[in-house]
């Protein structure tokens, strides 16, 4: 689903980003990106969703290039960003219908998944107020909605829990098993290292712009220890 291949990103005038990372996604994968603080992640997402252009490598998504065919690839995939930054000057309402239309979502399907996903992240009720009101938390669960409008093939987040209750959490993580026991695929980032290894298939560490260790869960984290503890030995080093 997601094939990353030899890619480089530098941001001009300095040394930071990401060298030389290969990585594969496959259908039904849940695959956690983790790493401190400044290791690069944000970088690499922003890459491989077409956000950032990068200076070597190569990103296929569903098959496609990303660097051949940008639109194509960005209509099956979905990105929920670190930082729920949306036009505040709509109602919520408006605002996921706007992700619709981009997406071509009918009519009938986007109110099925409206009535679906508000109801279940209760916030069917604020639909009709502005986003320039909305917590942090509400802000995350209408981002979350966005994404899901259009069935991605492929979900892209970065620190995703950040902001959402409980409840909400739970439900987030309810809705990626559901997508990818379908035959989608997901790759987050996120600093909850407990939910990543309950959740999570495959991992994969990044320390200072390059992978330490990338593969099965259970291949990383062995030998009844955790991931938490594998990071930790594996940043320190």
């Amino acid at each position: 689903m997601l094939v990353i291949r030899d890619l480089d990103k530098i941001y001009k005038g300095t040394t930071k980003g990401v060298r030389d990372i290969s990585l594969h996604v496959e259908k039904g994968d849940i695959y956690a990106f983790i790493g401190h603080n400044g290791a690069g992640k944000t970088t690499l997402l922003k890459a491989i969703t077409g956000i950032h252009e990068f200076d070597r490598g190569a990103v296929i998504i569903d098959g496609l290039n990303l660097a051949k065919e940008p639109e194509e690839v960005k209509r099956r995939i979905a990105y929920v960003p670190d930082n729920p930054d949306i036009y505040e000057f709509m109602t919520g309402i408006q605002y996921v219908n706007f992700i619709a239309d981009i997406y071509g979502v009918s009519a009938a399907e986007r109110e099925a998944r409206i009535a679906e996903y508000a109801g279940k992240f209760e916030i069917t009720d604020s639909l009709g107020d502005l986003v320039s009101g909305y917590s942090h938390g509400m802000k995350q669960k209408l981002v979350l909605i966005s994404a899901l409008m259009h069935n991605p093939k492929l979900l892209i987040m970065d620190e995703p829990f950040v902001g959402l209750d409980p409840k909400a959490a739970y439900l987030l993580k309810e809705f990626m098993r559901e997508m990818t026991a379908a035959g989608g695929a997901i790759f987050f980032s996120t600093h909850v290292l407990d939910v990543a290894e309950k959740l999570c298939n495959k991992v994969a560490i990044i320390k200072e712009g390059r992978l330490v260790t990338s593969g099965l869960m259970s291949d990383v984290v062995k030998d009844q220890s955790s991931l938490e503890a594998i990071f930790m030995e594996t940043v320190e080093s």
